[in-house]
Formats: C-alpha cells, sequence, structure tokens
C-alpha cells in the first residue's frame, strides 16, 4: 500500500487496523474506510431523532446539559489510566448530538435562517470533508481552484455583474462577506485602494458607515474589528416592514458632510432577518453615488430571491452595489458554511492582495498556477464552492427557484392563519419567507385608575413578557421553535413571535397545526397566570 492510501476500517475510525496503519478517508481505500462509519452515523442520527421525537428536545437548558457533561471528554492513554479507548463512540455520540439537536426539517422547527440542507448538498460536503482540498494555495487544491473561480462568474452573473470584470470568494457567512466589504469601502475610501493605516489618518477623515435600523448587528462588530469602533455606524430609521427610509438617509448623508465626517459606505439589506424586508436598492444606490460612499448590499437571504422569477424583481438595483454578500445556506438549503461575496469590480479587492512565497510565489502564478489567497480574509479554507455547484447542476436555478417560491407561498398562507386568529396579530404581510407575529393576551387591569395612555404601556409590557415566555414555554415542552424578536424603536410593545419557513417539504397544513400550537400553548399560558 503506499503512503498515500489508507489502511482497513476501525469501527471507530481512530483504532490502528491489523496492518498496522490507521483508517483515513483518502487514496483508493478511503472511500471503503468510509463507508461502514458513515452507515454507523446515519444509524445513530436516526435513532437520536426517534429519540427526541420532534423539533428540540424537551427540558430545561440545565438538564439537558447534564446529559452531555462528560461525554464528550478524552480518554488518554490506556497505559497509563487503565482506560480503553471507546470504539462505540462514533455510534453512541452521534446519536446523541442527534436526539439533543434542533432539526430544521422539522415542520416544528422554524426559528431561524436555519433551514434544512439538500441530502445532494451534504453528500457533496461529504466528499469535501474526506477530500480535504484547501483553497490557500492552487497544489493543495487543483480542481477546487477551477472550480470556485467558474461559480463566482455564475454567481456575479447571476447578481448582474459582469462575469469577465466582477471578483469574489466563498465566506463562512453573512458576516464575514459584511466584513470584507466594509474593509474595502474603508481602503478605498480612505486609501485609494490600499490598506489603510487608521494612525495615519487626519482627525478630520471621520468616517462614517450608514445602514438601516434593522441591518445586521455585524455592521457595528465588523466598523469594531476595522478601527473605526462602532460609533461610526450612523442608522437609519425605517419602514414598518423594515426598509431603510431613503430620505432619511439622504439626510443623515448630509448632516455628516456638514459636520465634516466622510462617508465611507451605505449598507442597504436586501432582505432583514426579521421581515425579509428589502432596501430601495435604486435611491440608495443613487445616494451613495452622490457621497462618494461604497455601497454594499447584504442579501444573505434576500439573494436567494434572485433564483424565483416571481420574486427577483424584488431585488431590481442590486447590481450598482459595490460589494454584495449572499449566503445559500438560508435559501439555498446548503449546510453551513456557505457565504459568497462579491465585487462588481476585480481591481477594487487590491488592499487584501497577498504574497506568501510559501503558497502563491509569483513565478508560480506567472507559469500559470492561480492563487486565491488574495481574496479571502482566511489562509486555510475547506473547498465549500463545490456543494452549491452540484447543488446548481442537480436543481438548476429554475429547480431551486421552485423551493424559493414554494416557502413564499408557506409563508403567505402563515400570514393568513394568523389574520383569521384573533388570538394572534399579524406585524406585516410577508415579503420573502418570515412571518412576524403575536399573541394578544387578556391583559390584567392595572392598579387604580391610569390614564388612557399609561394603561396602554401597561398592557405593551405585559404582552412583551407574556411572548417572550410563551415562546420559553414551547420549548421547554419540545413542541415548537419559534423566533422571538423586537421590532426598532423605543418603550414596550416591541416583542414579537416569529416564523421562518425554509423547508420546502413542509405542507400548509403543518403551518396551520404550528400556528395551532402556539395559540393553545398561549392559552394554557393564560389560565396558569
Amino acid at each position: 500500500m503506499s503512503g498515500g492510501e489508507s489502511g482497513g476500517s476501525g469501527r471507530d475510525g481512530g483504532t490502528e487496523s491489523s496492518g498496522g496503519r490507521v483508517p483515513l478517508s483518502g487514496g483508493v481505500h478511503g472511500p471503503a474506510a468510509l463507508r461502514e462509519l458513515v452507515e454507523l452515523a446515519l444509524t445513530a442520527m436516526e435513532a437520536g431523532a426517534e429519540r427526541r421525537g420532534g423539533p428540540i428536545p424537551a427540558g430545561e437548558p440545565e438538564a439537558l446539559a447534564r446529559q452531555f457533561e462528560g461525554v464528550f471528554g478524552y480518554v488518554w492513554d490506556g497505559t497509563e489510566s487503565g482506560e480503553k479507548a471507546d470504539e462505540d463512540a462514533l455510534l453512541r455520540l452521534t446519536e446523541l448530538l442527534a436526539y439533543g439537536s434542533a432539526d430544521p426539517a422539522d415542520p416544528s422547527c422554524a426559528a431561524h435562517l436555519h433551514g434544512p440542507p439538500l441530502a445532494v448538498a451534504v453528500a457533496a460536503d461529504l466528499a469535501v470533508s474526506a477530500l480535504n482540498p484547501s483553497l490557500d494555495s492552487w497544489d493543495q487544491a487543483p480542481a477546487a481552484t477551477a472550480l470556485e473561480t467558474a461559480l463566482i462568474g455564475e454567481l456575479a452573473e447571476l447578481v448582474g455583474y459582469r462575469p469577465e470584470s466582477a471578483a469574489g470568494v466563498l465566506t463562512s457567512g453573512g458576516t464575514e462577506s459584511n466584513l470584507m466589504g466594509l474593509m474595502l469601502a474603508r481602503d478605498r475610501v480612505l486609501g485609494s485602494g490600499r490598506s489603510v493605516e487608521l494612525d495615519g489618518l487626519p482627525a478630520s477623515a471621520r468616517p462614517r458607515i450608514f445602514a438601516s435600523e434593522a441591518a445586521h448587528f455585524s455592521v457595528q462588530r465588523s466598523a469594531a474589528l476595522l478601527g473605526l469602533g462602532e460609533r461610526a455606524v450612523v442608522t437609519v430609521p425605517v419602514d414598518r416592514e423594515l426598509r431603510m427610509d431613503p430620505d432619511r438617509l439622504a439626510g443623515a448623508l448630509a448632516a455628516a458632510v456638514a459636520d465634516g465626517a466622510t462617508p465611507i459606505a451605505v449598507v442597504a439589506t436586501a432582505g432583514t432577518t426579521d421581515t425579509g424586508g428589502i432596501d430601495p436598492l435604486h435611491e440608495i444606490a443613487d445616494l451613495a453615488a452622490e457621497y462618494g460612499a461604497w455601497l454594499h448590499a447584504d442579501a444573505a437571504y434576500g439573494g436567494g430571491a434572485l433564483l424565483s422569477d416571481r420574486l427577483a424583481p424584488l431585488l431590481d438595483g442590486i447590481a450598482r452595489a459595490d460589494s454584495v454578500a449572499l449566503d445559500w445556506h438560508k435559501l439555498g438549503w446548503q449546510p453551513a458554511a456557505a457565504g459568497v461575496f462579491l465585487v462588481r469590480r476585480a481591481q477594487t479587492y487590491a488592499s487584501l492582495a497577498r504574497r506568501a512565497v510559501y503558497l502563491n510565489p509569483a513565478d508560480d502564478e506567472q507559469a500559470g498556477y492561480p492563487s486565491l489567497l488574495g481574496r479571502s480574509l482566511r489562509t486555510t479554507r475547506r473547498a465549500d464552492a463545490f456543494k452549491v455547484a452540484v447543488t446548481l447542476r442537480t436543481f438548476g436555478r429554475r429547480g431551486l427557484g421552485r423551493l424559493v417560491d414554494t416557502c413564499h407561498e408557506l409563508a403567505c398562507s402563515a400570514a393568513a392563519a394568523v389574520r383569521a386568529e384573533p388570538a394572534l396579530d399579524l406585524h406585516c404581510e410577508p415579503i420573502l419567507s418570515t412571518v412576524v407575529f403575536r399573541y394578544l393576551p387578556t391583559c390584567p387591569v392595572p392598579p387604580g385608575p391610569p390614564a388612557r395612555a399609561a394603561g396602554d404601556r401597561f398592557a405593551d409590557r405585559f404582552a412583551d413578557r407574556f411572548n417572550a415566555e410563551l415562546r420559553r414555554v414551547l420549548l421547554r415542552e419540545g413542541r415548537a421553535v419559534v423566533g422571538r424578536t423586537e421590532l426598532p424603536g423605543a418603550g414596550p410593545g416591541r416583542v414579537r413571535l416569529k416564523l421562518t419557513l425554509l423547508n420546502p417539504n413542509t405542507s400548509v397544513a403543518e403551518v396551520a397545526a404550528l400556528l395551532d400550537t402556539v395559540v393553545r400553548t398561549g392559552k394554557e399560558l393564560e389560565r396558569a397566570i
């Protein structure tokens, strides 16, 4: 057997085989070594899911945590401790993991932008894990380097960029993509395309980033990581659907410039986490161009609408952004991570370029060996593009678009059911696949004869506490995983429940049953108060 081949398969994948070699996943014999272990893992997953019996294991967090105490500990050398390695570790721990997981494939698990991955994408991801290519140099990932480059061209075209002049990279998700977009914005506006030394900037620079009140929290986090500080982010008010108000953006930009600040970026959200709201992209693009600011579009959620003929017009104008964040683990049904970062003009990547002589020496690139090292903030990077490419080839844009449409239709049917239920209050009509609502409890009469406004505030505070507890009851009893959020603004009356419907196999009847569970649990909670 050559050094690149794997030995026979031990039951736990970690003990030595009879020939003295440990079983590895690569080489000619790697698939054989994996086959038995994958079957074991699948068997354990089935047993764990059956034991769980619902969308999430029932019980208090502390009680659940006690079931995991010690089970993931290492077993040291038996010659010193007298302990033997656990040959059933894969079977036992996988069953425990499956039992203790929230299952996004369950119709009653609908809290987050965390969908059930397509089976073909998981199978493709297994191949990547087994082969373990790393995209920091061509000689670690010849095929994956070519494949990611081709995929980025296709996704750039989907967004509306010209593939021949655009560039991009696979990322760990929307947070990393937003960080990259704001880093390039900082360097272009303050450093003329070169990496910025913040201690060399004049005090008058005073960089500012503009984003809506409903923008993802990673915008503030990115500003902190980039040395600008969270206070560099100017938040702009939103409407009821949580879309940025362009008139208020115009006023905020003008006020910042009048105050001597420098607008370096505007972040347009194409799919807010809570409502799926999409900012008015053309109006925002006009304002960003007027003030010389970089326009970054956070389409980590809403980018999935580009797959649907029906919903794609919602993102009209996204091609005017200087950079775009997509995330296919949401409305793309990929195992995480599956983020994508794209720039409209490849030359704007200049400040990220890096040369490491042991990874991408210049003479190798001149000889025709390409490198993606300068495309990413990371060095070692797995071939996440492969599962996305396999999925696109398997389903095509139209096939995936039908799944997007199905989830949108589920959201519309859920909204209709909420409107028809007197105990529930719908916040706004669905835009993508999210439904925001609240349970309307009967408010106990506050003490004394309060004025109308004081009584309303008391009722709003009570409703906030009630809805928060209602969600926790659903979790504790393992009935449902429902999201919770708070609308922008101040004062009580902002807590809402949320269904994020990303399972295209869920039926309208199952969504109705989930809402019925929420109402039934709410009435039980009212009786218990």
